[in-house]
């Protein structure tokens, strides 16, 4: 497949929000997009690569820190690549370990040549930089690469914030000349692997339109927004998007990492993001927290013990299609059994999947800036509000 053959194209616009489709080795990505989360190669909750299709999702997203400290990217390449070894035949993108310099911030040492962690399992010292990243990511095979980054606190000093930046720019050049070099091999699991570059520069919109600026200029495969929902407000995410998406290639995906809610997807659509991930829909299933287009319903509530109705009525999922109750799945949860979380994140992954087919089609038919309006109004609040 050559760099041609894996293009995105740019269906449609309706304001700055973008419908598009990114063809690639291992299948054609129709977005605006959300990739559910499996961090170590699974969705937590239970649900098999069968499920996931079930539930309509296109894109896995997998963590290159957690795979290389366990079980290790070497391994994984022996097996084949993250595609066999996982049973996944769509598209993945892995991240490229840059997230754990913000998150393991005690635990980690940034020079220029990379980061010395200590692993959070078992205390040993990891070192990554550019060229080990790609490396990782060249073993695993993932569809999607991404550079690897410093993401900076958002709340930040500036003067910090602007030579991370840099830093990160000059660590982008290196996984583009390694990334080359890994696709090259004889026996790379995917020569056509894609890379993203991302975006950063904390809530400082100069830094922020600077980069954009600067990466643009590489013409890479997609172009990540990173950086965001680490501290600041929805407001100043927002705000930052509004300043800083219009700098990145329009022609090209743009990736919005970490992010986030309904309503936060559909701001993010209106400011021309094309790929989402979030853990809530996973996280806050696995804690009865269920998505609705009626709201929130909190399905511990001792108010659902005798409730027949199933989590939504209509509802497209597997579990509410096949009539598991409120009051059954309420028990699951009281009871501590396994099948009550896997019911709860799957309808919650089936509800974000199912939201980006109607952003989908609401692109494809001109009324997204109605349909934001109504889904917005629809998702907010908690259903035992409104009943």
């Amino acid at each position: 497949m050559s760099r041609e053959d894996a293009a995105y194209t740019l269906l449609k616009t309706e304001g700055r929000a973008k419908r598009g489709r990114l063809k690639t080795v291992h299948g054609t990505i129709e977005t605006p997009v959300f990739m559910n989360v499996a961090t170590c190669g699974a969705i937590k909750g239970g649900l098999s690569q069968s499920d996931l299709e079930s539930i309509r999702t296109q894109v896995m997203l997998c963590n290159t820190y957690h795979l290389h400290v366990r079980t290790g990217d070497e391994t994984i390449r022996e097996l084949g690549g993250l595609h066999k070894f996982t049973h996944w035949t769509h598209p993945i993108l892995t991240d490229s370990g840059g997230f754990q310099v913000f998150s393991l911030a005690e635990l980690r040492n940034i020079k220029e040549e990379g980061v010395t962690f200590h692993c959070h399992i078992d205390g040993r010292k990891i070192f990554m930089g550019p060229e080990e990243s790609m490396r990782i990511q060249s073993n695993l095979g993932s569809t999607i690469a991404m550079a690897f980054d410093e993401c900076p606190p958002a709340l930040a000093e500036e003067a910090y914030v602007k030579n991370s930046v840099a830093r990160t720019e000059r660590w982008l050049l290196r996984c583009m000349e390694a990334m080359k070099r890994f696709k090259a091999e004889e026996n790379a699991v995917n020569p056509h692997q894609l890379l993203f570059g991302i975006n950063q520069g904390a809530i400082y919109p100069e830094i922020r339109i600077d980069n954009a600026k600067r990466i643009a200029e590489l013409d890479l495969d997609g172009y990540a927004v990173g950086g965001l929902a680490v501290g600041e407000t929805h407001e100043q995410m927002y705000d930052i998007l509004d300043q800083t998406v219009p700098h990145l290639p329009k022609d090209k995906p743009t990736y919005l990492m970490g992010v986030g809610t309904p309503a936060n997807i559909l701001e993010g659509v209106d400011r021309g993001i094309d790929f989402f991930d979030c853990v809530y829909p996973s996280r806050n299933g696995r804690h009865g927290n269920l998505y609705t287009n009626h709201g929130t319903v909190h399905i511990r509530n001792a108010r659902y013990e005798k409730d027949p109705r199933p989590i939504e009525e209509g509802c497209g999922c597997p579990v509410c299609r096949a009539g598991y109750s409120r009051a059954y799945i309420r028990h699951l949860l009281k009871a501590d059994e396994a099948l009550g979380l896997r019911f709860c994140v799957m309808h919650n992954l089936y509800f974000y999947n199912h939201l980006m087919e109607e952003i989908r089609d609401a692109l494809d038919t001109g009324n997204f800036a109605s349909f934001k309006r109504e889904k917005l109004e629809a998702v907010s609040g908690n259903a035992e509000d409104r009943e």
